[in-house]
Protein backbone atom coordinates (compact mmCIF):
# COMPACT_ATOMS: atom_id res chain seq x y z
CA UNK A 1 0.00 0.00 0.00
CA UNK A 2 1.29 3.46 -0.95
CA UNK A 3 -0.18 5.99 1.44
CA UNK A 4 1.08 9.12 3.18
CA UNK A 5 1.37 9.32 6.91
CA UNK A 6 -1.39 11.24 8.63
CA UNK A 7 -0.88 14.90 7.81
CA UNK A 8 2.02 14.06 5.51
CA UNK A 9 2.47 14.76 1.84
CA UNK A 10 1.38 12.36 -0.87
CA UNK A 11 4.32 11.05 -2.95
CA UNK A 12 4.53 12.57 -6.43
CA UNK A 13 6.32 11.82 -9.68
CA UNK A 14 6.81 14.52 -12.31
CA UNK A 15 5.74 13.08 -15.68
CA UNK A 16 6.27 15.63 -18.45
CA UNK A 17 5.42 18.45 -16.06
CA UNK A 18 2.32 16.79 -14.58
CA UNK A 19 2.69 15.77 -10.95
CA UNK A 20 1.16 12.30 -10.67
CA UNK A 21 0.76 10.76 -7.23
CA UNK A 22 2.67 7.54 -6.65
CA UNK A 23 -0.21 5.79 -4.93
CA UNK A 24 -2.39 2.68 -5.07
CA UNK A 25 -6.11 2.08 -4.61
CA UNK A 26 -6.00 1.65 -0.83
CA UNK A 27 -3.93 4.80 -0.47
CA UNK A 28 -6.34 6.78 -2.66
CA UNK A 29 -9.34 5.57 -0.64
CA UNK A 30 -7.64 6.57 2.62
CA UNK A 31 -6.87 10.06 1.33
CA UNK A 32 -10.48 10.58 0.17
CA UNK A 33 -11.79 9.25 3.50
CA UNK A 34 -9.62 11.76 5.33
CA UNK A 35 -10.85 14.66 3.19
CA UNK A 36 -14.51 13.78 3.76
CA UNK A 37 -14.01 13.33 7.51
CA UNK A 38 -12.22 16.67 7.83
CA UNK A 39 -14.53 18.55 5.44
CA UNK A 40 -11.69 19.44 3.09
CA UNK A 41 -13.14 20.21 -0.33
CA UNK A 42 -10.76 18.79 -2.95
CA UNK A 43 -10.83 17.44 -6.49
CA UNK A 44 -9.27 14.31 -7.94
CA UNK A 45 -7.91 14.00 -11.48
CA UNK A 46 -7.87 10.38 -12.64
CA UNK A 47 -5.22 10.73 -15.31
CA UNK A 48 -3.59 8.61 -17.98
CA UNK A 49 -1.51 9.32 -21.06
CA UNK A 50 -4.37 11.32 -22.58
CA UNK A 51 -4.47 13.79 -19.68
CA UNK A 52 -0.68 14.16 -19.61
CA UNK A 53 -0.51 14.81 -23.35
CA UNK A 54 -3.40 17.28 -23.32
CA UNK A 55 -1.46 19.11 -20.61
CA UNK A 56 1.50 19.49 -23.00
CA UNK A 57 -0.72 21.54 -25.30
CA UNK A 58 -2.66 23.39 -22.61
CA UNK A 59 -0.70 25.04 -19.79
CA UNK A 60 -3.91 25.83 -17.92
CA UNK A 61 -4.86 22.14 -17.89
CA UNK A 62 -1.40 21.26 -16.59
CA UNK A 63 -1.83 23.80 -13.79
CA UNK A 64 -5.25 22.34 -12.96
CA UNK A 65 -3.69 18.88 -12.60
CA UNK A 66 -0.90 20.23 -10.45
CA UNK A 67 -3.35 22.07 -8.18
CA UNK A 68 -5.50 18.94 -7.61
CA UNK A 69 -5.59 17.32 -4.22
CA UNK A 70 -4.83 13.99 -5.91
CA UNK A 71 -3.78 12.92 -9.41
CA UNK A 72 -4.08 9.16 -9.68
CA UNK A 73 -2.21 7.02 -12.25
CA UNK A 74 -5.12 5.83 -14.37
CA UNK A 75 -2.98 4.24 -17.10
CA UNK A 76 -0.29 1.58 -16.87
CA UNK A 77 2.41 3.75 -18.55
CA UNK A 78 2.15 6.18 -15.63
CA UNK A 79 2.35 3.27 -13.18
CA UNK A 80 5.46 1.91 -14.92
CA UNK A 81 7.17 5.31 -14.94
CA UNK A 82 6.37 5.83 -11.24
CA UNK A 83 7.87 2.45 -10.39
CA UNK A 84 10.88 3.18 -12.55
CA UNK A 85 11.44 6.40 -10.61
CA UNK A 86 11.63 4.34 -7.42
CA UNK A 87 8.04 4.06 -6.19
CA UNK A 88 7.84 0.28 -6.59
CA UNK A 89 4.44 -0.18 -4.92
CA UNK A 90 2.57 2.24 -7.17
CA UNK A 91 -0.51 0.60 -8.69
CA UNK A 92 -3.14 1.67 -11.17
CA UNK A 93 -6.01 3.69 -9.71
CA UNK A 94 -8.45 3.27 -12.59
CA UNK A 95 -11.48 5.56 -12.57
CA UNK A 96 -14.20 2.88 -12.99
CA UNK A 97 -12.55 0.74 -10.28
CA UNK A 98 -12.23 3.74 -7.96
CA UNK A 99 -15.94 4.43 -8.34
CA UNK A 100 -16.86 0.87 -7.37
CA UNK A 101 -14.39 0.77 -4.48
CA UNK A 102 -15.77 4.00 -2.99
CA UNK A 103 -19.37 2.87 -3.47
CA UNK A 104 -18.60 -0.36 -1.64
CA UNK A 105 -16.90 1.52 1.19
CA UNK A 106 -19.87 3.91 1.36
CA UNK A 107 -22.13 1.12 2.59
CA UNK A 108 -20.24 1.31 5.88
CA UNK A 109 -19.52 5.06 5.94
CA UNK A 110 -22.84 6.34 4.58
CA UNK A 111 -21.25 8.64 2.01
CA UNK A 112 -23.74 10.41 -0.24
CA UNK A 113 -23.09 10.47 -4.01
CA UNK A 114 -24.06 12.94 -6.74
CA UNK A 115 -23.53 12.00 -10.40
CA UNK A 116 -22.88 14.96 -12.71
CA UNK A 117 -22.25 14.31 -16.40
CA UNK A 118 -23.06 12.00 -19.25
CA UNK A 119 -25.74 12.26 -21.89
CA UNK A 120 -29.39 12.70 -20.96
CA UNK A 121 -30.54 9.74 -18.88
CA UNK A 122 -27.04 8.32 -18.33
CA UNK A 123 -26.44 9.50 -14.73
CA UNK A 124 -29.89 8.23 -13.72
CA UNK A 125 -29.22 4.86 -15.32
CA UNK A 126 -25.82 4.74 -13.63
CA UNK A 127 -27.34 5.53 -10.23
CA UNK A 128 -29.98 2.79 -10.60
CA UNK A 129 -27.41 0.18 -11.55
CA UNK A 130 -25.11 1.13 -8.67
CA UNK A 131 -28.04 1.03 -6.21
CA UNK A 132 -28.86 -2.45 -7.46
CA UNK A 133 -25.23 -3.54 -7.12
CA UNK A 134 -24.82 -1.90 -3.69
CA UNK A 135 -28.19 -1.98 -1.90
CA UNK A 136 -28.40 0.88 0.56
CA UNK A 137 -26.05 3.15 -1.40
CA UNK A 138 -27.00 6.78 -0.68
CA UNK A 139 -27.68 8.62 -3.95
CA UNK A 140 -27.92 12.37 -3.35
CA UNK A 141 -28.82 13.29 -6.92
CA UNK A 142 -28.03 13.22 -10.63
CA UNK A 143 -27.72 15.78 -13.39
CA UNK A 144 -26.90 15.58 -17.09
CA UNK A 145 -25.64 18.99 -18.27
CA UNK A 146 -26.64 20.32 -21.69
CA UNK A 147 -24.21 19.81 -24.54
CA UNK A 148 -23.95 23.56 -25.11
CA UNK A 149 -22.04 25.80 -22.73
CA UNK A 150 -24.17 26.84 -19.76
CA UNK A 151 -24.80 30.48 -18.93
CA UNK A 152 -23.57 31.83 -15.57
CA UNK A 153 -27.16 31.70 -14.32
CA UNK A 154 -27.52 28.05 -15.36
CA UNK A 155 -24.18 27.20 -13.73
CA UNK A 156 -25.33 28.86 -10.50
CA UNK A 157 -28.56 26.85 -10.55
CA UNK A 158 -26.60 23.60 -10.96
CA UNK A 159 -24.28 24.50 -8.08
CA UNK A 160 -27.29 25.25 -5.85
CA UNK A 161 -28.88 21.95 -6.88
CA UNK A 162 -25.77 20.00 -5.95
CA UNK A 163 -25.23 21.86 -2.66
CA UNK A 164 -28.87 21.39 -1.68
CA UNK A 165 -28.42 17.63 -2.14
CA UNK A 166 -25.52 17.68 0.39
CA UNK A 167 -23.33 15.03 -1.27
CA UNK A 168 -20.01 13.90 0.15
CA UNK A 169 -18.75 12.98 -3.31
CA UNK A 170 -19.59 14.51 -6.68
CA UNK A 171 -18.70 12.19 -9.57
CA UNK A 172 -17.94 14.21 -12.72
CA UNK A 173 -18.25 12.43 -16.04
CA UNK A 174 -17.57 15.08 -18.70
CA UNK A 175 -14.39 13.63 -20.23
CA UNK A 176 -10.90 15.16 -20.28
CA UNK A 177 -10.21 18.09 -20.33
CA UNK A 178 -13.74 19.40 -19.74
CA UNK A 179 -14.22 17.63 -16.40
CA UNK A 180 -10.89 18.86 -14.99
CA UNK A 181 -11.73 22.46 -15.89
CA UNK A 182 -15.20 22.14 -14.36
CA UNK A 183 -13.87 20.70 -11.11
CA UNK A 184 -11.15 23.36 -10.74
CA UNK A 185 -13.68 26.12 -11.38
CA UNK A 186 -16.32 24.91 -8.93
CA UNK A 187 -14.50 22.97 -6.20
CA UNK A 188 -14.63 25.84 -3.70
CA UNK A 189 -18.29 26.56 -4.44
CA UNK A 190 -19.14 22.92 -3.69
CA UNK A 191 -16.96 22.56 -0.61
CA UNK A 192 -16.80 20.40 1.40
CA UNK A 193 -17.68 17.87 -1.29
CA UNK A 194 -14.91 15.82 -2.91
CA UNK A 195 -15.07 16.02 -6.72
CA UNK A 196 -13.76 13.05 -8.73
CA UNK A 197 -13.46 13.15 -12.52
CA UNK A 198 -13.96 9.70 -13.99
CA UNK A 199 -14.97 10.25 -17.63
CA UNK A 200 -15.98 6.99 -19.30
CA UNK A 201 -16.82 5.31 -15.98
CA UNK A 202 -20.35 6.71 -16.37
CA UNK A 203 -20.91 4.82 -19.63
CA UNK A 204 -19.12 1.68 -18.43
CA UNK A 205 -21.10 1.26 -15.22
CA UNK A 206 -24.34 2.38 -16.86
CA UNK A 207 -23.90 -0.62 -19.14
CA UNK A 208 -23.62 1.47 -22.32
CA UNK A 209 -20.02 0.62 -23.23
CA UNK A 210 -17.89 -2.49 -22.74
CA UNK A 211 -14.71 -2.43 -20.70
CA UNK A 212 -11.53 -4.11 -21.86
CA UNK A 213 -10.77 -7.53 -20.37
CA UNK A 214 -8.75 -7.41 -17.15
CA UNK A 215 -5.65 -8.86 -18.80
CA UNK A 216 -5.65 -6.00 -21.33
CA UNK A 217 -6.13 -3.42 -18.58
CA UNK A 218 -3.25 -4.83 -16.55
CA UNK A 219 -0.88 -5.18 -19.50
CA UNK A 220 -1.33 -1.64 -20.78
CA UNK A 221 -3.37 -2.67 -23.83
CA UNK A 222 -6.73 -1.18 -22.88
CA UNK A 223 -6.13 1.61 -25.40
CA UNK A 224 -6.15 -0.98 -28.20
CA UNK A 225 -9.51 -2.36 -27.07
CA UNK A 226 -11.04 1.10 -26.86
CA UNK A 227 -9.61 2.09 -30.24
CA UNK A 228 -11.16 -1.00 -31.82
CA UNK A 229 -14.48 -0.19 -30.11
CA UNK A 230 -14.61 3.49 -31.11
CA UNK A 231 -12.09 4.09 -33.92
CA UNK A 232 -13.65 7.26 -35.34
CA UNK A 233 -13.78 9.01 -31.97
CA UNK A 234 -10.53 7.78 -30.43
CA UNK A 235 -8.06 7.29 -33.28
CA UNK A 236 -6.37 10.65 -32.76
CA UNK A 237 -6.12 10.19 -28.99
CA UNK A 238 -4.27 6.89 -29.28
CA UNK A 239 -2.49 6.94 -32.64
CA UNK A 240 -1.15 10.48 -32.15
CA UNK A 241 -0.88 10.87 -28.38
CA UNK A 242 0.67 7.50 -27.58
CA UNK A 243 3.69 7.77 -29.92
CA UNK A 244 4.25 11.36 -28.81
CA UNK A 245 4.12 10.30 -25.16
CA UNK A 246 6.69 7.56 -25.73
CA UNK A 247 9.01 9.95 -27.59
CA UNK A 248 8.74 12.71 -24.98
CA UNK A 249 9.28 10.37 -22.03
CA UNK A 250 12.32 8.82 -23.74
CA UNK A 251 13.66 12.31 -24.41
CA UNK A 252 13.04 13.33 -20.80
CA UNK A 253 14.78 10.15 -19.62
CA UNK A 254 17.81 10.88 -21.82
CA UNK A 255 17.96 14.45 -20.50
CA UNK A 256 17.84 13.22 -16.92
CA UNK A 257 20.70 10.80 -17.57
CA UNK A 258 22.73 13.43 -19.43
CA UNK A 259 22.40 15.98 -16.63
CA UNK A 260 25.40 16.37 -14.29
CA UNK A 261 25.21 14.48 -11.03
CA UNK A 262 24.80 17.76 -9.14
CA UNK A 263 21.86 18.68 -11.35
CA UNK A 264 20.16 15.38 -10.68
CA UNK A 265 20.74 15.81 -6.96
CA UNK A 266 19.10 19.24 -7.05
CA UNK A 267 16.20 17.89 -9.10
CA UNK A 268 15.53 15.13 -6.58
CA UNK A 269 15.43 17.63 -3.74
CA UNK A 270 12.54 19.57 -5.21
CA UNK A 271 9.24 19.59 -3.32
CA UNK A 272 7.47 17.50 -5.92
CA UNK A 273 10.18 14.83 -6.05
CA UNK A 274 9.74 12.88 -2.82
CA UNK A 275 12.59 10.49 -2.06
CA UNK A 276 11.46 6.91 -2.82
CA UNK A 277 12.66 3.70 -1.29
CA UNK A 278 15.29 2.52 -3.76
CA UNK A 279 16.14 -0.59 -1.76
CA UNK A 280 13.17 -2.54 -3.08
CA UNK A 281 13.93 -4.70 -6.08
CA UNK A 282 11.51 -5.89 -8.73
CA UNK A 283 12.84 -8.25 -11.43
CA UNK A 284 10.00 -7.37 -13.83
CA UNK A 285 10.73 -3.68 -13.37
CA UNK A 286 14.45 -4.25 -13.93
CA UNK A 287 13.64 -5.87 -17.26
CA UNK A 288 11.46 -2.90 -18.18
CA UNK A 289 14.22 -0.47 -17.19
CA UNK A 290 16.83 -2.32 -19.22
CA UNK A 291 14.92 -1.47 -22.38
CA UNK A 292 15.71 2.20 -21.72
CA UNK A 293 19.38 1.64 -20.88
CA UNK A 294 21.36 1.37 -17.67
CA UNK A 295 19.63 2.29 -14.42
CA UNK A 296 20.46 5.50 -12.60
Amino acid sequence: MVSPEAGGSIPEVDILGVRVNAIDMDGALDVIDRWITSGAGQYVCVTGVHGVMESQRDARLRDIHNAAGLVTPDGMPLVWLSRWRGWRNTARVYGPDLMLAICERSLATGYRHFFFGGREGVPERLARRLEKRYPGLAIAGTYSPPFKAMTPEEEAQVIRRINDAKPDIVWVGLGTPKQERWMATHVHELSPSVLIGVGAAFDFHAGLKRQAPKWMQQSGLEWLFRLASEPRRLWRRYLVNNPQFIWLTLLETWQRRAAPASGRQADHSRANDTQPDSTLEDPKLDAFESSFGARK
